[in-house]
C-alpha cells in the first residue's frame, strides 16, 4: 500500500503529545508503519562509558511516530493525500488541500 509521506516530507503531528509541531521526516520504518520525525517525540537516552567515549554521557535521540499521526505540511496547514495517475502510467502524490504536486511515486510503466 502506498505511503501518504516519504522521507524529506515536511509534515504536521496531527495528534498526541507533539499535536502541532512541525519537522521534516528523517526516516520511514515500513515495518512497524512509523516515521522519525527531526526534533520531535525526543527521548532521552543514557550512554554508558565505554573506550571509545570515556566520558559516557546523556544523549537526546528522536523515537519513531506512527505514520498515521502525521500530515504533510501545505501553506502552513495539514493535507490529505491523493495519489493520481497521469496518462503515461506515472503516479503523482497530490496534496487535497490545493492540488499541489507532493512528489511522483513511480515512473512510466513499460
Amino acid at each position: 500500500m502506498p505511503k501518504h509521506v516519504r522521507k524529506g516530507d515536511t509534515v504536521i503531528v496531527t495528534s498526541g503529545d507533539h499535536k502541532g509541531v512541525t519537522g521534516e521526516i528523517t526516516d520511514v520504518i515500513t515495518k512497524s508503519d512509523q516515521v522519525i520525525v527531526k526534533g520531535v517525540n525526543l527521548r532521552t537516552k543514557h550512554i554508558r562509558p565505554t573506550q571509545i567515549n570515556p566520558q559516557g554521557g546523556i544523549v537526546s535521540i528522536e523515537a519513531p511516530i506512527h505514520i498515521s499521526k502525521v500530515s504533510p505540511v501545505v501553506d502552513g496547514k495539514p493535507t490529505r493525500v491523493r495519489f493520481e495517475t497521469a496518462t503515461d502510467g506515472s503516479k503523482n502524490r497530490v496534496a487535497v488541500r490545493n492540488g499541489k504536486s507532493l512528489g511522483q511515486v513511480s515512473g512510466t510503466k513499460g
